[in-house]
């Protein structure tokens, strides 16, 4: 290769690959086809220099990529170290929050409350069934009265009759 072909060498693979396409678009046309006669020499030149210029282009594509995605990692990293630094804190903000200690009180008392509505209601249930049971064993002490009553008459008359048949 001469100092004049270094001159006109194009740059880069895409400068090669353009090379190769205005190689063939200026290339002569065969008459009746589609075809064109190019410049073997030239198109074999620019295809060793496409050769030459791609491991380069692939080990810069390589780490720009390996590069990318160390940085992709560091900054993901950060990013949740910030994330968790940022819920720790909005977390201490809101313990500490005056409201939310009012609020814990308030509900303390609710809770006090509700305990001590529980108990009454609970007692008032606990007297009333007392009261309903009292009610009933007096029924029920009458019923066995009545019962009794009954009973101690066909006695009676059981007896009267068994006199009577013998």
């Amino acid at each position: 290769m001469t100092d004049e072909d270094a001159t006109t060498r194009p740059e880069g693979l895409t400068g090669v690959l353009d090379a190769i396409a205005a190689a063939v678009t200026g290339a002569r046309a065969m008459p009746m086809s589609s075809s064109v006669l190019v410049n073997r020499a030239e198109i074999l030149d620019l295809v060793d220099q496409a050769r030459d210029v791609l491991p380069t282009q692939l080990t810069r594509a390589d780490q720009v990529l390996a590069d990318a995605d160390e940085a992709r990692a560091q900054a993901r990293a950060q990013a949740d170290r910030i994330l968790d630094d940022a819920r720790a804190r909005a977390a201490e903000l809101v313990d500490q929050e005056a409201v939310v200690v009012a609020a814990r009180e308030r509900a303390q008392e609710i809770l006090a409350e509700a305990e001590s509505n529980a108990l009454v209601l609970r007692r008032d249930a606990d007297d009333y069934c007392d009261r309903r049971l009292a009610d009933f064993e007096i029924d029920l002490g009458k019923v066995l009265s009545q019962v009794q009553a009954g009973r101690a008459k066909l006695a009676d008359r059981l007896d009267d009759e068994g006199v009577a048949t013998t």
